[in-house]
């Protein structure tokens, strides 16, 4: 078994990083590190993690509040693994999670991937849908729209290198599957073993314009295209997000 590097920055998130932490514990595949970088949380996060006595936990701290890119590139830059993979610090993944993938990974020789995966409502409710998305995603497709959630993610390391990303506040992990895919096409591997945990309540329209932003920014600072271009791939992104929506949710009956 190849060494997995999990790469988790946390901030604030006490409340619910003991339970990612154990989806972590709880994976059959057992060759990991968790590499967890936290930004200067102001709660009690050092106590939680301090409470696992596990000695693949990495606990780093940020020497100053920084932001998700500062920490993952960090992180990155402290893995061990042949494997990259990624877990925020308030989702959880499904106990294989790590040995289906990596086996279907093997198996195909494949060197990028990402799975379907579920949303859980704040209120602890399992939205009644999977998230999927295309079977391969090239590069001009990852224009379009980021088709997969971080936590899903898995990459060799040893064939894409080592992946540093501007500073950019929101969708750096976006920005961070474009250096991966200049590399390789990203396939997904159809099963559900990742869930997202949406935080937040409600979503202002006042919000959705900072998301519009924040598209805008990382296609300018992240990714170098004009402002044009810039403004011109939000758009893009925007309108395949829409048909995302659409095509690629699984509604579940129950």
């Amino acid at each position: 078994m190849d060494l997995v590097s999990i790469i988790m920055p946390s901030y604030n998130t006490a409340e619910y990083i003991a339970e990612t932490i154990k989806s972590v514990l709880n994976q059959t595949y057992k060759e990991w590190e968790l590499i967890i970088v936290d930004d200067c949380s102001s709660d009690n996060t050092d106590d939680v993690v301090a409470t696992f006595a596990d000695s693949r936990i990495r606990y780093i701290k940020n020497d100053k509040n920084s932001g998700a890119a500062i920490s993952r590139n960090r992180a990155l830059r402290e893995a061990n693994g042949r494997w990259i993979a990624f877990l925020d610090s308030d989702d959880l993944w499904e106990p294989k999670k790590l040995e289906l993938q990596i086996t279907f990974m093997v198996k195909n020789n494949y060197k990028f991937t990402y799975t379907d995966y579920r949303v859980i409502n704040p209120k602890g409710d399992m939205l009644p849908y999977i998230c999927t998305g295309p079977d391969k995603v090239t590069k001009r497709k990852l224009y379009n729209y980021c088709y997969f959630s971080t936590i899903t993610v898995i990459y060799d390391r040893e064939y894409i290198g080592l992946i540093q990303i501007e500073d950019v506040r929101k969708n750096n992990d976006y920005a961070m599957w474009f250096k991966a895919v200049e590399k390789t096409i990203c396939y997904r591997f159809p099963e559900c073993l990742s869930y997202y945990c949406k935080r937040d309540n409600s979503v202002s329209s006042g919000s959705k314009l900072k998301l519009i932003k924040y598209h805008y920014i990382m296609f300018r600072k992240a990714l170098h295209k004009g402002k044009v271009i810039s403004v011109l791939l939000t758009v893009n992104n925007l309108i395949h997000g829409f048909i995302k929506k659409i095509r690629y949710r699984r509604y579940i009956s129950y």
